[in-house]
């Protein structure tokens, strides 16, 4: 009789295991060719994002919205106004009317929505959250990515005037006051504290931030010296409960600020003369006088600013430039023909033209342009170089 057990133990196992031997040599050699290859993919993308300074943006493009470069797709709709404002929200887009509050999830669905009652719509946002209010009204209300975490009614007498949204969501509103010249009311980030409550009896107050940081609070006032007009920037100390007295401030002559947000430390506050960079010790360190120039429209990002200055009163001929917190040009462009937008949002300015929307990077070289955008009324600039083109009754996105 032929020993079964020998055959079975030494030879065909022999051969099982040097068959299953080379399966894994093999399934690991495919594995490695895979794996070098993704890693060579990956680095040319990174290596060609970094030759135009924009980091991981496209890798970031790709993981979150899927897919390469693409425009025109239709994520977004909602109800015409002639007066609606925009905002987005990470992927999620905030759509203010003067009779409707809504928030829409990445797939153009509704995530929250109210019904509200406003005669001048604003929008502000900061730290993940977007502020909506009605300029001149009572009525203010503050979203997050799930819908509303705040909402604030004035009374009858304190008209809202501006609202801003630091880095941390601390919310500060500038309104009218009953026998003074405006007050600035602070919350904190959970929106349960007051953190501050000023009354201004001297000057106009016009608008107010928080620092990122969260320890200092900044009011511009408005008044006039000689005849023409002076912005005066109060800053208070928030680490000290109950003070109400400014520690320090500054003066802007001859401008008026149109806005104010912060930059690599710096409050930084455009007016219709000149952009001011100033530490939070009251320091102003730089200025950029627009020479004369008129300022046509602009963009206070949270890591440049964007001018579009005009050489003269009426007419498309002059220059875009762009800023950084030292007030130096990082950019500059001559311009001769309509711009009818500006938005700068991450290291990006999208620039929409009567054609074509063109997305710059903050040193003025086109990062990826889209022609054919009929009916395209406004742009908004996403942090990770994608932008939403904005028409009358829906918005779509353009991936570069």
């Amino acid at each position: 009789m032929a020993n079964r057990t020998k055959d079975i133990w030494n030879d065909d196992d022999g051969a099982g295991k040097a068959e299953r031997a080379e399966r894994r040599s093999g399934r690991l050699r495919r594995f490695l060719v895979f794996f070098l290859a993704l890693a060579a993919v990956l680095g040319i993308v990174l290596a060609a994002a970094y030759r135009d300074g924009t980091g991981f943006d496209v890798l970031r493009r790709y993981l979150n919205y899927g897919g390469s470069a693409s425009s025109g797709e239709e994520r977004y709709r909602y109800d015409f106004s002639p007066d609606s404002r925009f905002a987005a929200l990470g992927d999620q887009l905030v759509v203010l009317s003067e009779n409707s509050l809504r928030l829409l999830n990445k797939d153009g669905g509704e995530t929250w929505s109210a019904q509200v009652k406003m005669g001048v719509p604003a929008l502000c946002q900061g730290g993940g959250r977007v502020a909506a209010y009605d300029v001149g009204g009572r009525s203010l209300y503050v979203l997050d990515r799930k819908g509303e975490v705040f909402r604030l009614e004035t009374e009858e007498d304190e008209p809202l005037i501006s609202a801003s949204l630091n880095a941390k969501g601390m919310l500060a509103v500038t309104s009218g006051r009953r026998n003074a010249k405006g007050a600035v009311t602070a919350y904190s980030a959970d929106m349960t504290q007051v953190v501050f409550a000023m009354t201004s009896d001297e000057r106009f107050v016009t608008e107010a931030r928080v620092s990122d940081d969260g320890n200092t609070l900044a009011a511009v006032r408005l008044g006039q010296e000689n005849g023409v007009f002076v912005s005066n920037v109060l800053l208070y100390d928030l680490r000290e409960p109950g003070e109400i007295e400014p520690f320090a401030e500054y003066s802007i002559p001859n401008g008026l600020v149109l806005a104010a947000g912060q930059q690599d430390g710096k409050f930084v506050t455009v007016s219709d003369t000149c952009v001011t960079c100033a530490s939070y010790s009251g320091e102003v360190t730089a200025s950029y006088d627009c020479g004369g120039a008129y300022l046509r429209s602009y963009s206070l990002g949270e890591d440049f600013t964007a001018l579009l200055l005009n050489r003269y009163q009426a007419g498309n001929v002059g220059r875009l430039v762009t800023l950084d917190a030292e007030g130096a040009e990082l950019g500059n462009l001559e311009i001769h023909e309509e711009v009818r937008g500006l938005s700068a949002a991450g290291r990006y300015l999208a620039v929409l033209y009567t054609d074509r929307l063109v997305v710059y990077n903050e040193n003025l070289q086109v990062y990826a342009s889209l022609r054919g955008i009929i009916g395209v009324s406004g742009a908004l600039m996403r942090p990770d170089g994608s932008a939403l083109l904005l028409s009358a009754e829906s918005a779509s996105q353009f991936l570069p």
